[in-house]
């Protein structure tokens, strides 16, 4: 009987950890199929639309996914926290969250076309694309949200064909553009906001699921019947817990594609469109460190640090290594292999972002550790500290873009990059060497 005992007490952390592989394995296979999506419908367009269409299509895009953030403004971030934290009782958050989803999107939406009708260089064309663009906004925020209610749920087979639907439908967009026997940006943005209208149709039921708090949470044990709500938060509240997740979520996007909006009105529609198949590569390349760590450890990661702290830290230390390997390895084959991958992949008028995406690769190892590293400030209020290292960097990117685009073009946008990527990463590290214990510090 005592044999017994001790082999199935040895089978649960084996039949733990394959069950944990299996998860991220499949999760990964998603995510490195929407990133074959991704990068196929870009390289279609790029092909289809020409340099000065698509960096028109490419900025206009990129300016929408800037400001789409702030549509929710951290909220699905926000709830990952609480119920890791609260449990069950983290049902008290559901009224508020609605009214502040409602309000936070509508200032999206109207800020996307404030700039439409009256942004600085905004031409005809740039404005009709980017009123066309408009429904993006609410198809990634649904997506979003679905997205945390899977992950608390840990159903890791749904999450992972829901993250391919915004990558499919858009690679369809594309494929229809190319056989098209003329296309403009503006066609491919209405394509772009109808893959949104149905991402958001498709997930109306989850999202009344949510409202109504039908979720079937994982690790936290059975829902007891009666449960009490210790008390009914309003939206000032909920702001201010969600806050620093929506500066967080917003402050990304700026960071990492602001290069490409400044080109376009620092440079011009083909730099913008040159740039933008470089990014595009690196955009396709970072989905692999934010699935381990948004898809499937961040849930786990809230419940570990106000739970289990020792596994917290020991799950961290151990990501740091392996991110900063893959990330090398990824930097070192992307380099290498760029001046044959972006005139394979986007054509000969693309030829000279060969040189771009050979800087941009720097980004990889730094990205990827970053990712590590600064997963220990999204949890236990560190969220602070984080905001503050992005703003750094986010300032820096729109200060060294400024300064380096007029000059040096795609090549000093890419360099810029390289600077804020490393800049953000050494400022998160300096986070958490004061918040970890003293043998754990990354």
């Amino acid at each position: 009987m005592a044999r017994a005992a001790t082999v199935a007490m040895n089978r649960g952390p084996a039949r733990a950890w394959r069950g944990a592989a299996a998860a991220i394995a499949l999760l990964w296979l998603a995510t490195a199929a929407g990133a074959v999506m991704v990068f196929l419908a870009q390289s279609l367009l790029a092909r289809r639309l020409g340099t000065h269409s698509y960096g028109l299509f490419a900025s206009s895009l990129a300016t929408v996914s800037m400001v789409a953030p702030l549509a929710g403004f951290g909220l699905s971030q926000f709830r990952l926290k609480a119920y890791g934290r609260e449990g069950w009782g983290a049902e008290r958050w559901l009224r508020p969250s609605l009214r502040f989803s409602l309000s936070t999107t509508l200032l999206a939406l109207a800020g996307i076309a404030a700039w439409a009708c009256w942004g600085y260089g905004v031409d005809a064309q740039t404005r009709a694309t980017l009123l066309a663009l408009l429904p993006v906004v609410l198809g990634l925020f649904a997506v979003d949200l679905v997205g945390s209610k899977l992950r608390l749920e840990e159903r890791h087979r749904a999450l992972a064909a829901w993250q391919l639907l915004i990558p499919g439908g858009r690679l369809l967009v594309a494929a229809l553009a190319f056989a098209a026997a003329s296309v403009s940006a503006l066609q491919v943005a209405l394509g772009y906001g109808l893959v949104a209208v149905a991402a958001l149709a498709l997930a109306a039921p989850q999202l009344r699921a949510i409202w109504r708090g039908r979720i079937d949470l994982q690790g936290h044990g059975p829902r007891a019947d009666g449960i009490a709500i210790s008390d009914d938060p309003s939206v000032a509240q909920l702001t201010s817990q969600a806050w620093a997740y929506g500066l967080a979520a917003v402050l990304y996007p700026v960071f990492f594609q602001i290069g490409t909006v400044l080109l376009k009105y620092l440079g011009n529609d083909a730099m913008a469109g040159r740039y933008g198949v470089a990014l595009a590569v690196m955009t396709a390349v970072y989905l692999f460190p934010a699935v381990v760590y948004q898809k499937f450890l961040l849930a786990r990661l809230h419940r570990w640090a106000a739970h289990e702290p020792d596994r917290f830290w020991r799950v961290h230390r151990l990501g740091n290594l392996a991110m900063l390997a893959a990330g090398l390895a990824t930097g070192i084959a992307l380099a290498a292999l760029s001046p044959w991958l972006v005139p394979l992949a986007f054509g000969e008028a693309y030829r000279g972002a060969a040189l771009v995406l050979a800087v941009l690769a720097v980004c990889a190892p730094i990205r990827f550790l970053s990712t590590s590293v600064g997963s220990a400030l999204l949890t236990e209020g560190h969220m602070r500290q984080r905001v503050y290292a992005m703003l750094a960097a986010a300032v820096a990117a729109i200060a060294l873009n400024a300064v380096l685009i007029p000059r040096y073009g795609e090549l000093g946008a890419a360099w810029a990059t390289v600077a804020a990527e490393a800049l953000l990463l050494l400022a998160m590290w300096r986070s958490v060497r004061r918040i970890a214990p003293r043998r754990e510090t990354p």
